[in-house]
């Protein structure tokens, strides 16, 4: 299998601060107003998706203060210096400030006083400040942050979106991968990209798109390259899809197992995530489209409980533990036939 061989590559490594504040208000809009040291937000970058509180730094305990992380000040912290003395909280502060800080952030509307907020325009640490609260701000912030810094990877395959579960097709060229994710979008399903998949993993999740290149396009062999979009309309696309579920194409005859019961769980490891796999042979004849919906289904069956594989088992089991006789005939479904003359 390829997957596990995937390069992670990071998005990015770092972002300026005064871009941060602009993507911010961009795409969740989160309102970020100056206090100082706007100008050298320019030249201050961020390096990592992790936040910090800054309390202990402030009381003057610095051996563990990971200052280069961006500082986010709320009302504890404001609270502590308005407690302390003019003299006190300048030296508090400037513990702070002392260091190389990309950048404090004040949340609910909360101020410093001005010969602080000089301090900080000395020491070149820019502060901006929100009416947000504390808590929605960081979160928002750290889900920024690590889709911003996040690793991502490219795979060979088709990802289409069935029933509302993430399955990327794979396997070698040839064996008809975008014509079943093509069946698929006839059918009502959604095409998230084909022959290129891009991974980002965020938060322990593999999340995919195509391409700025191949978005909405589909190359079916003999015919080219068509626009699914265009011709199917904005119900047979998605931007993005969380994936759930492997499916790998083989031909029959190059499959060492075949899964009979469904009682072997096979997973594939992608950016350090494990991802259910199902080995699919396919045959002349064989409906993969339908093949590729029940197992959409069937997913969604586990996500909410129900295995039909061990349900199986349990009831072979049981019937093992009652000691029928083999030659014994098996007990139809039914015991009583209505009146069905059709």
């Amino acid at each position: 299998m390829p997957f596990s061989d995937q390069e992670a590559i990071p998005i990015r490594e770092k972002v300026k601060v005064s871009v941060l504040v602009k993507q911010l208000n961009k795409h969740i809009h989160v309102a970020l107003e100056p206090c100082a040291a706007e100008a050298q937000a320019e030249y201050n970058f961020v390096t990592e998706a992790d936040l910090h509180r800054p309390g202990l730094a402030l009381a003057g305990y610095v051996e563990l203060f990971t200052h280069q992380r961006i500082q986010v000040i709320g009302n504890t912290e404001c609270q502590f210096l308005d407690k302390l003395p003019e003299e006190k909280q300048k030296e508090s502060f400037n513990t702070l400030v002392s260091f190389n800080i990309p950048v404090i952030f004040l949340t609910d509307s909360n101020t410093l006083p001005k010969h602080l907020l000089k301090l900080a325009e000395e020491r070149k640490v820019p502060v901006f400040k929100t009416p947000m609260a504390t808590t929605r701000f960081m979160y928002l912030l750290r889900d920024f942050l690590e889709d911003y810094f996040a690793v991502q990877t490219m795979l060979h395959g088709t990802m289409v979106d069935v029933y509302g579960i993430g399955i990327l097709i794979a396997g070698k060229s040839g064996l008809g991968k975008s014509e079943v994710a093509l069946d698929l979008v006839e059918r009502g399903h959604r095409l998230v990209s084909d022959d290129v998949v891009m991974l980002t993993k965020k938060s322990n999740v593999l999340l995919t798109s195509a391409t700025e290149m191949n978005k909405h396009f589909m190359e079916i062999r003999g015919l080219g390259v068509i626009d699914v979009m265009s011709m199917f309309g904005i119900r047979s696309i998605r931007y993005q899809k969380r994936l759930e579920v492997v499916l790998e194409l083989s031909l029959w005859e190059d499959t060492e197992k075949i899964n009979r019961t469904g009682l072997d769980h096979d997973t594939v490891e992608i950016l350090d995530t494990k991802i259910p796999l199902i080995h699919l042979p396919i045959t002349p004849g064989k409906n993969i489209t339908v093949i590729a919906e029940v197992i959409a289904m069937n997913y969604l069956l586990k996500h909410y409980g129900y295995d039909a594989a061990e349900a199986f088992q349990k009831k072979v089991k049981k019937h093992i533990s009652e000691k029928k006789s083999r030659t014994e005939m098996p007990r139809r479904a039914i015991e009583y036939f209505e009146g069905d003359f059709e």
